[in-house]
């Protein structure tokens, strides 16, 4: 979704110039992709995937009118979180959205709970119930995400993450019971070999899949319509699929730096 872009923390900076080059270029593909499937662009919620990278990085997104990023791991999401809210009011700018988009441990449930605006990647009935106590416990609602393994190979799909198609409605229907969670939609990841010599229709294919569940979905649970899908290297594909979310990280911030 596009924003007017506030005041730069520095418009001659380096780094600034070169994630406003990168933002530009992913939204000039969100646009064609967008235009080339009868869609608005304003339909789409661009989430830059910040993950190892930077608080200050974070800052610069904002400035340049960033509303939405990502992280992966709750350690680093959490440390993050707290010195961009800091920044972010020292600068006079809106803190962007934190997203957790990441695999998710139990324990790291009620952490991930105080930070996150939207966690994608709900995948099994004791993550969401840990996650329903945390935001009961914080006195909020989180809007959470089933995360779905679009693998065909069901044991390669259980083993990143994602819940077997199949079992969509019946953890669809329990995070609808449990207080402090809104189920919004869905979130999956093409296979590893999209896009390949051998598989190029395979992220097509994937997200296929899961607009097809999305639907089903929907039908029960009106509000759940979100998609997250697509990434710097299937976006298109995503957006023709009837994606809301987009997670892009590598063509806007370039190769992740060094990390422990």
């Amino acid at each position: 979704m596009s924003h007017p872009r506030p005041q730069r923390p520095d418009s001659q900076d380096a780094r600034t110039q070169e994630l406003s080059a990168g933002l530009d270029r992913v939204h000039a593909r969100i646009a064609a992709a967008a235009e080339q499937a009868g869609r608005d662009p304003a339909e789409l919620t661009l989430v830059v995937v910040t993950k190892f990278f930077p608080a200050a990085d974070v800052l610069r997104l904002a400035g340049l009118g960033v509303r939405d990023v990502g992280e992966n791991r709750d350690q680093e999401a959490a440390a993050k979180a707290t010195q961009i809210a800091q920044l972010a009011d020292r600068a006079g700018l809106i803190a962007p959205r934190m997203h957790f988009i990441g695999q998710l441990q139990t324990n790291k449930a009620a952490s991930v709970a105080g930070y996150a605006h939207l966690v994608h990647s709900l995948d099994r009935p004791k993550l969401a119930r840990a996650l329903s106590k945390a935001a009961v416990a914080g006195d909020r609602e989180l809007g959470v995400l089933l995360q779905l393994g679009l693998d065909t190979d069901a044991d390669a799909a259980q083993g990143r993450g994602g819940l077997p198609p199949a079992q969509a409605r019946e953890l669809a229907d329990l995070v609808a019971e449990l207080p402090g969670l809104v189920l919004r939609g869905v979130m999956g990841v093409a296979p590893l070999n999209a896009g390949g010599a051998d598989a190029p229709d395979a992220a097509t294919q994937a997200f296929a899949r899961l607009r097809c569940v999305a639907k089903e979905l929907v039908a029960q649970h009106p509000q759940a319509g979100l998609i997250s899908a697509g990434m710097s290297g299937d976006l298109e594909q995503a957006v023709a699929a009837g994606a809301t979310h987009l997670r892009v990280g590598s063509a806007i911030l370039g190769s992740r730096p060094a990390h422990g």
